[in-house]
């Protein structure tokens, strides 16, 4: 069922709870060091804000672990978030659910905001506690879920607080639930998926739910070295999933059941050891030297893959091709987003570190859809039930 949003409802004086995520890096001064998730969830609040409701902003930074951290505070949020905001009232308040958060709410008039302080300096926000979620919710008359990033973890602010107000999505949620699961649920073919990453265990879930959907899966990263030992392959030091291989197995043979065309890389870059300026070689991927470990697909591997991609409809691509923090093993990485900005279909990044790779090489802008939540992504794309998305009203 479609989930409401903001635009089914009427946000007119109401103080309306914000589960966003400022979860943000900040620098050695303490200040925002990269402001991409404040902007991300401004359309959200200026909606509000337009529509006259009273906006509580409730977020995490870090891992405080159930404590209070300073160096965790997100009052350089909100200051950032005023400059972000010109003209608009953002009051900070110095807890979540106390006196500070409760007088700050009393204050703020139709068209303010208020940021409330890290909501994991309290350990019951983790735990989903009922007792801590009712007092949240007692700040509003209206919860609003914007966090991408965390509607996979079921903690007060995103689960909990939508067993006491109408809960609705955010225009990021929205976005995301519509793009990702219009692919996935109706994609435009041929419909191809592109996985990297480590271990195949991390992503056996993926990959079985997408061989369900998808007409091309293309496989890099160091999980592509257990596929080739399950083929009987020489693979060298490189990456190996042992307690996997046998599944690694079971998965081509379904692919090749189910008519998927499943590609692992013809050819690999192999080094000496992982390291940036390590002595490598490129060569075909059934023979890997005994003593070098792959760190990248190859250019053959690479040139193949972005034919697959460039000709695709649709692509959702999670996971680097190599180790491209390592600019001598960044070429197959590098290829794949390249091919990803060429394609004409809708192309969507997983968020993690293929999302940071697209943004850094400059192709951000040529991409459909780039996904704000890593691990909530990839839960999406494995088909699993998000409880923040759950715990929201059906339209």
């Amino acid at each position: 069922m479609p989930k409401k949003t903001i635009e089914d409802i009427d946000v007119k004086n109401k103080r309306v709870l914000v589960r966003v995520d400022f979860n943000v890096p900040l620098d050695e001064q303490g200040h925002v060091a990269d402001e991409k998730r404040i902007v991300a969830a401004l359309p959200t609040i200026q909606y509000l804000i337009r529509h006259e409701a009273r906006v509580i902003l409730v977020s995490h930074l870090g891992r405080p672990k159930g404590k209070r951290d300073p160096g965790l505070s997100l009052l350089p949020v909100a200051a950032r978030l005023r400059e972000l905001l010109p003209g608009v009232s953002v009051t900070f308040a110095p807890d979540t659910i106390g006196d500070g958060a409760k007088a700050a709410v009393a204050a703020c008039r139709p068209g303010e905001a208020v940021l409330l302080e890290n909501v994991r300096f309290y350990k019951e926000e983790t735990e989903n506690d009922p007792a801590f979620a009712k007092e949240l919710a007692s700040l509003a008359d209206v919860f609003v879920s914007d966090a991408f990033g965390t509607v996979h973890r079921a903690h007060a602010s995103t689960v909990g607080v939508a067993d006491y107000l109408p809960a609705v999505a955010g225009f990021l949620i929205d976005k995301e639930l519509s793009i990702m699961g219009g692919a996935l649920n109706n994609p435009k073919r041929p419909f191809v998926a592109v996985l990297g990453g480590a271990k195949v265990g991390d992503k056996i879930g993926v990959i079985t739910n997408l061989l369900n959907k998808c007409d091309s899966i293309l496989i890099g990263g160091g999980m592509a070295f257990t596929f080739f030992k399950a083929m009987g392959y020489e693979i060298g030091t490189s990456l190996l999933d042992e307690e996997n291989i046998g599944l690694a197995s079971e998965l081509m043979a379904k692919a090749k059941k189910k008519g998927v065309r499943f590609m692992l890389p013809c050819d690999t870059v192999a080094a000496r050891e992982f390291a940036a300026d390590s002595e490598h070689i490129t060569g075909e991927s059934d023979a890997i030297p005994a003593g070098y470990m792959g760190l990248d697909i190859g250019p053959k591997a690479a040139s193949a893959y972005a034919c697959v991609i460039e000709a695709a409809a649709t692509v959702v691509w999670n996971g680097p091709m190599g180790v491209f923090e390592f600019p001598a093993f960044a070429c197959g990485t590098k290829r794949v987003a390249k091919a990803c900005a060429d394609c004409k279909g809708v192309t969507i990044i997983g968020g993690g570190d293929s999302a940071s790779a697209v943004k850094k090489l400059g192709y951000a802008d040529k991409i459909t859809h780039i996904s704000t939540g890593g691990g909530a992504s990839l839960e999406f794309l494995e088909g699993k039930t998000l409880p923040g998305v759950a715990a929201l009203d059906d339209k």
